[in-house]
């Protein structure tokens, strides 16, 4: 990606400039991770105080933002910066006199893009705006969060430091090439019209700098009273929607050959081939420095011509890199130059959840808890930074010889960061084994934080039972029809002795409806081991079942009475 950026800033008729703007073009790999960031702020005229509330929003959001995960979405990330600056400028408002008058308290409005492969990402709070210019047309992107209450009065609905919570608008547009952003606060766009917007920019021949003074120059002359702020940004080139850094890091280096035991590769000798398929090869090796053993990945020859299938086995180190969890699995940290493509991974001395399954056909209660409950602080390692495992099943959950549960194959993870930079028409496709895919999958949708917890429900339903909650019928699904049809075979169908209320939790866990299911994966967890009143009340088991003698005293007692009743009848009719 590369821009242009123009930018000016006057105080005007005012003593002091409470405007702040500011933009952060920052080198590769943060340039693809993260995006440029371009912001303006504009201080409240009543306060004495708000340039500096306005300064901290700016300078706040250019550098905290580039200091989040790559991992996590531009969303998260700039709603995250933004939430914490206002819980500062609003603990300095509480502070100071502008405690019983917010006016005069540290309060900015602040608009901001963030300029990410095809995309601007734009956050509003206040009355600054955004306008887009495209094809000698100029339009609104904000929305101004300002209420008239009579003409000529007026207050913020919304700003930065007046309250503890903040609420922030947020949209996408898809980017063209020469597409002009404009940034702007209201002592300037009050006073100039779309039109010497235009022309502005398109007589300036490039120079966006000068566009932006002249623009704040005619505001000025227009009898602006306000501070003048103004900023320009053109969109000079675009990066194609699937390049991504690792790709152009690694991508040219070659396929590595067919391994063989005992072979000397890249600073490893090769023990033996742990499991082949036709994606990939994973070897046992030991480093030829420091004498570990280690596990070595290698892709699939067959399959190098695929750029998707290359991009994804990339990802995996890169996901891996960014998950610190004991139970998730770790890379090993590189030594020497890598001449190949292969990952290089820590070495599990242990067996896989479906080994442990076969040899476990009835395992107790308490040890599928444990079991679960490790798995899920996995899944949660993935989910704080906004990735979806996306392919939790038996076959890619190792325990190793003291008990403990790593998730490992990271190639169906989904990156809420690296997602953005896909193209919105690339096809969609089930990841993972279907048989633990949720339902949704399959009639299109995107998975969530809640498909990962359908396929560890699934993974608790297999270990109990040795069956799966739906049998084969998932992955026959069409349609959302389909998808509302299926129903849920109980637990208890198969082992009476599971509690009613887990067997619940499970159901719960496994809906075929996404927002049915639990939205946190430690509230499944949690109702997997308290039992929850509203499971307890809905799945109390019948009389017979609790108490059979009292309930056939019952019946025999109801009996007596029905037959009491009748010969007295009789006797009466006699």
């Amino acid at each position: 990606m590369k821009i242009s950026i123009g930018q000016y800033t006057h105080t005007g008729r005012k003593q002091i400039n409470q405007d702040f703007h500011g933009a952060y073009v920052p080198k590769e790999p943060q340039l693809s991770a993260k995006g440029i960031a371009v912001a303006i702020a504009d201080g409240i005229s009543a306060s004495d105080v708000s340039q500096v509330a306005s300064q901290s929003a700016v300078t706040g959001l250019l550098e905290d933002y580039y200091c989040t995960s790559e991992a996590w979405s531009v969303k998260t990330s700039v709603e995250r910066v933004l939430v914490a600056t206002n819980s500062w400028l609003y603990s300095q408002t509480q502070q100071s006199q502008g405690r019983y008058d917010k006016d005069r308290g540290y309060v900015c409005t602040l608009s901001a893009i963030v300029f990410k492969s095809t995309t601007a990402h734009i956050f509003h709070v206040g009355d600054t705006r955004i306008y887009r210019l495209h094809r000698n047309t100029i339009e609104q992107l904000t929305t101004d969060h300002r209420v008239f209450v009579a003409p000529g009065q007026s207050y913020l609905a919304r700003a930065l430091g007046v309250n503890g919570q903040l609420e922030i608008d947020y949209r996408t547009f898809s980017l063209d090439r020469d597409d002009v952003f404009l940034l702007a606060t209201d002592g300037v766009y009050e006073h100039v019209d779309a039109a010497f917007v235009i022309a502005a920019v398109e007589a300036c021949g490039g120079d966006l700098d000068l566009a932006a003074r002249r623009i704040v120059e005619q505001a000025y002359e227009q009898g602006s009273m306000d501070n003048l702020t103004c900023q320009l940004v053109k969109i000079e080139a675009l990066p194609k929607p699937e390049a991504n850094e690792i790709y152009q890091q690694l991508a040219s280096l070659p396929f590595p050959p067919i391994l063989d035991a005992r072979m000397a590769f890249d600073g490893y000798k090769i023990v033996r081939e742990v499991r082949g398929s036709s994606r990939s090869h994973i070897y046992l090796a030991v480093d030829d420095d420091s004498g570990a053993l280690a596990i070595i990945k290698t892709p699939s020859i067959d399959l190098q011509g695929d750029a998707a299938y290359v991009e994804r086995f990339l990802m995996e180190e890169w996901v891996a890199r960014r998950i610190n969890s004991p139970h998730v699995l770790k890379p090993s940290a590189p030594s020497r130059k890598r001449n190949f493509v292969y990952l290089v991974t820590e070495y599990i001395e242990g067996q896989t959840l479906a080994q442990w399954m076969t040899d476990h056909p009835k395992p107790d209660l308490e040890t599928v808890r444990s079991l679960i409950e490790q798995i899920a602080k996995g899944v949660r390692a993935f989910h704080r930074l906004e990735m979806l495992h996306q392919d939790l099943r038996p076959e890619n959950i190792m325990i190793d010889q003291t008990g403990t549960v790593k998730i490992i194959d990271f190639g169906s993870t989904r990156v809420a960061g690296v997602m953005e930079t896909e193209s919105p028409d690339a096809p969609t496709q089930v990841p993972g084994a279907a048989l633990y895919a949720g339902p949704e999958y399959f009639v299109g949708e995107t998975g969530t934080s809640r498909s990962d917890i359908y396929s560890l429900g699934v993974i608790a339903y297999q270990m109990l039972t040795g069956r799966l909650p739906y049998g084969m019928q998932v992955p026959k699904i069409k349609n959302a029809a389909h998808q509302r049809k299926l129903r849920y075979a109980s637990a208890r169908d198969f082992d009476r002795a599971i509690p009613a209320w887990v067997d619940e939790a499970i159901r719960k866990a496994v809906h075929p409806l996404p927002n049915k299911r639990y939205q946190e994966v430690s509230e499944f967890v949690f109702d997997l081991r308290h039992p929850n009143t509203e499971f307890i009340n809905k799945t109390r088991p019948p009389l017979i079942e609790r108490n059979p003698v009292i309930f056939w005293k019952t019946v025999s007692f109801i009996l007596m009475a029905i037959l009491v009743l009748m010969l007295a009848a009789r006797s009466t009719f006699k």
